[in-house]
Order: structure tokens, then sequence, then C-alpha cells
């Protein structure tokens, strides 16, 4: 396969550090972007491009796509990773924090998009990769926000998809399930400061004690090589599921009444 120019938001950490190193090492020509450029060293010594950038900043977008196009002269691949999450009771975070969530996972990335669309279309051809989550399609209590992003993001990805199919220009969601990162491993203390001491304790205290206990999650390589995999493709798929319990979640979502679901997702032991 001949190498595509790939831009990686949020490869400084998790999925984006191990998409940006394993579409190098298949010989890819790859930009890593990211607000921190010391946690990127190893893609830079692998070949890579490393770029500092703030998917929230406007002139930072711009800045980073000028970037690879004077030295590239061409984008084949965009991966929009670069997200956060928000864990509280809807009641509890700050609709001021659930604004910037928004500006992180989804007008950031759009914004980029838009940026880099006119040269995809001017090529023919070309990626676009939204990395979201099996939250995009379900709704689990005390992350409400961080969902209503996801959600936000496939509805988003749906569109764009059926607006660049004319131009040659395949969208593609990931829907990560379980994956062992910073945002895992920092869930059940950011829940508890959130809502451990409201009217929302009980539930905060049990499904922090939930992931605590949890033993089992994918390593960001699984999908990584997705990734890789879905570029060789010519006709990728609109969704790819992937990781630990991913399409086990979705399809309990999707077969089980709803309140059935409710029920097995917010019992407290």
């Amino acid at each position: 396969m001949a190498a595509k120019v790939c831009l990686v938001t949020g490869a400084s950490s998790g999925i984006g550090r191990a998409t940006a190193l394993e579409l190098r090492q298949a010989g890819h020509i790859v930009y890593g972007a990211a607000r921190r450029l010391q946690p990127m060293e190893e893609l830079r010594q692998a070949g890579g491009h490393t770029v500092a950038m703030d998917i929230t900043s406007e002139e930072g977008l711009g800045r980073v796509v000028r970037t690879v196009l004077d030295e590239q002269h061409r984008i084949d691949v965009l991966i929009n990773n670069a997200g956060i999450g928000l864990p509280g009771a809807l009641e509890d975070v700050p609709v001021e924090r659930a604004r910037h969530l928004f500006d992180v996972n989804v007008f950031g990335p759009a914004r980029l998009t838009q940026l880099i669309l006119p040269h995809l279309r001017e090529q023919r051809s070309g990626t676009i990769v939204n990395v979201s989550s099996i939250a995009g399609e379900i709704a689990l209590p005390l992350v409400g926000w961080y969902h209503a992003s996801k959600h936000a993001l496939e509805a988003y990805s749906d569109s764009l998809r059926q607006e660049c199919k004319p131009f040659g220009i395949d969208v593609v969601l990931i829907q990560p399930g379980i994956i062992r990162t910073e945002f895992e491993e920092d869930m059940p203390r950011e829940l508890r400061a959130a809502s451990g001491g409201g009217p929302y304790g009980r539930l905060a205290e049990a499904l922090a004690r939930r992931a605590e206990k949890a033993t089992k999650a994918s390593a960001p390589a699984v999908v990584a090589k997705t990734i890789k995999r879905l570029l060789q493709s010519p006709t990728p798929k609109p969704r790819y599921p992937v990781g630990h319990l991913a399409r086990t979640i979705l399809a309990l979502n999707k077969l089980l009444p709803d309140r059935t679901f409710d029920a097995m997702v917010t019992k407290i032991d």
C-alpha cells in the first residue's frame, strides 16, 4: 500500500499515540498533533512529525493544516481522536464544563475537518476517521455529558459520510469499548469528586467501585491496528466496534428493553 499522509490528533497518549506509532511503523507519513510535544517523542524518533495543537484553537488548527500541506503538499487521512471525558451527574456538572467538552469532542474535530475537506475534495480521495466510543450509541449514568458528545459526533459523522461520498472521501467511525487509557484509570476518582458527596453519591460510589474492580480492558493497540486495516480497505465499513465488550454492550443495548437496560447499568451492589 502506498504511503499516506496522516494527521492524528490527540497523539500524546492512549489511542492516538498507539495509532500514530502503528501507522508510522506501517510506512505512512504521520503527523501527531497534541497540546504536549514531549509525550510524542517516540513518534518523532520513529520518523514521524510532531506538532503542538489545541483542538479548541482556531489559529492552532489552521497552523497545523498549513504545516502539513506546506511540507507534504497533500493530506490523505485525518484521524480525529482528540477528546476528553467528564464524569458526574448531569445535575452536578457545570454547564460551562459541558460546553468545553463539546468544544473538544465535537466542534474542534468538526472545524479541523472543515479546514481539510477542500483539499480532500480536490484530490477526489481521502479518509476521515472519527474516534467515537460505544458511548455514541448507549447511555450510562453519571457520564451523560460525555455520552451526549459522542452521540453528537456519531450523528455528525453519519451526515458527513453521506455528504462526502460523491467526492471519493470515506468517513469512518471507530467505537472503542473498554480500553486501557488515562480516561479509564481516572474515572473512579473523578466520579467521586464530581458526585460522590451529593444526592447521587450512592450510585457514584457503586460505579466507582465497579470500575476499580474491573480487571479486563483492551490495550489501545487493538484500536490502532483496526485503523491501520481500514485504511487498507477500498471500501471501509461506516463503523468499527473494537475492544473489550464493545460488541457485547452494543448488542445488549439494542436487544434489551430500555427499562431492563436501565436497571442493569444503575444497579447498586
